[in-house]
């Protein structure tokens, strides 16, 4: 049965294009729902540089929620690998319902003391007088959808573990389309705002939920959810934290850093600083995603061939890994030096913010 399983035998070269284009493609795709909000936003009369502001706040917030999405999915996904590379289906598949009971309790959990906390956390992060509204307006619909964010990024993993990263990319194409097409509905027709965009934002992220679960509920799934396995055992739940704590220390990482850099350029910049500082945001979001991408595209690989004992293929995989990411991030470096205010444009035109957000980029 493990023979036959393409991870520890295909080509890894081959493997990883295969796993990773998808993961690549769906990791800028599931970017682009912020990215798409501040330039609908930073767009939008009314709105504008402090629209921009509002959401550069909320920002570290959404990190957050993504690593949380990425500590129980990445660590589940990479236990549920080793364990099919083992040939341990009923382990893999207990792994599968403790991480997906894990990423429901963390996101149920994650909105309740958003809710109650909310205005001193983004004064806390950053937010000034001016700011305030339009951050709270955002970022309360933003934490009342915190499960629906959480549960989608989580089993997302789960769908490349399971021999499915196509899916998993036309999950994530899903969810920012619609976020697409429903941001000028909400935020110009409806004349909604700030919560017209946070309301675009949780309602695609609902639709990839709803999607994944269809998925992993059916017969189409090779392995499913099922309710036996969805009560926490606890080795089964630290061993899933440990997997994915390195992952999700980095994201975290990146949360503290921009709530010191938000708190930084409102003393010394003001609330323009912070918005031209939520552009380079967003531009460096873009241009590293794809690293993301890879990472989820080389775990599935590595993960099943750790288990099968074939170290070999583990080492191939991670040596290949590192030179297509050193690869983006010098590209990504290039288009940062040849087109700075080009790139900015697209999120506002006030002149003021065009230069200082050039300038920063």
């Amino acid at each position: 049965m493990e023979a036959a399983n393409p991870l520890g035998t295909e080509k890894i070269s081959k493997l990883l294009w295969r796993f990773s284009i998808p993961a690549i493609i769906g990791m800028v795709v599931n970017a682009l729902y912020n990215v798409v909000d501040r330039i609908y936003i930073g767009h939008a009369p009314g709105l504008g540089a402090n629209g921009l502001a509002g959401i550069t706040i909320g920002f570290p917030i959404m990190i957050i929620l993504l690593s949380i999405g990425i500590l129980f999915g990445v660590g589940g996904a990479t236990l549920f690998s080793m364990k099919l590379g083992e040939g341990k289906s009923e382990e893999a598949e207990l792994a599968l319902g403790n991480a997906f009971s894990l990423l429901v309790f963390s996101g149920l959990l994650f909105m309740v003391m958003g809710h109650l906390f909310l205005s001193p956390v983004l004064s806390a992060f950053g937010a000034s007088e001016q700011v305030l509204p339009f951050a709270m307006s955002y970022m309360r619909i933003i934490f009342s959808g915190a499960v629906f964010q959480i549960v989608s990024i989580g089993l997302n993993n789960f769908l490349r573990a399971d021999g499915q990263p196509k899916l998993a990319m036309i999950t994530m194409f899903m969810g920012a389309g619609v976020n697409i097409i429903l941001d000028p509905v909400f935020i110009y027709v409806f004349d909604m705002g700030m919560a017209g965009a946070a309301f675009a934002t949780i309602l695609s992220q609902f639709i990839s939920m709803v999607w994944i679960l269809s998925y992993f509920l059916s017969k189409r799934s090779h392995h499913q959810i099922q309710v036996k396995n969805m009560a926490i055992k606890a080795h089964v739940a630290t061993r899933i934290t440990a997997l994915g704590m390195p992952n999700f220390l980095l994201q975290l990482g990146n949360s503290v850093l921009n709530v010191v850099l938000n708190m930084t350029l409102l003393n010394y910049g003001g609330d323009i600083a912070v918005s031209g500082m939520g552009i380079v945001n967003s531009i460096q979001t873009i241009l590293l995603m794809p690293i993301t991408g890879l990472v989820q595209g080389a775990q599935p690989i590595i993960s099943f061939n750790f288990g099968a004992k074939k170290f070999k293929r583990v080492k191939e995989t991670q040596k290949y890994a590192i030179l297509v990411a050193t690869i983006i991030v010098c590209l990504g470096w290039l288009a940062t030096r040849i087109m700075p205010e080009q790139l900015v444009r697209m999120f506002n035109n006030e002149p003021e913010l065009l230069t200082f957000g050039a300038k920063a980029l």
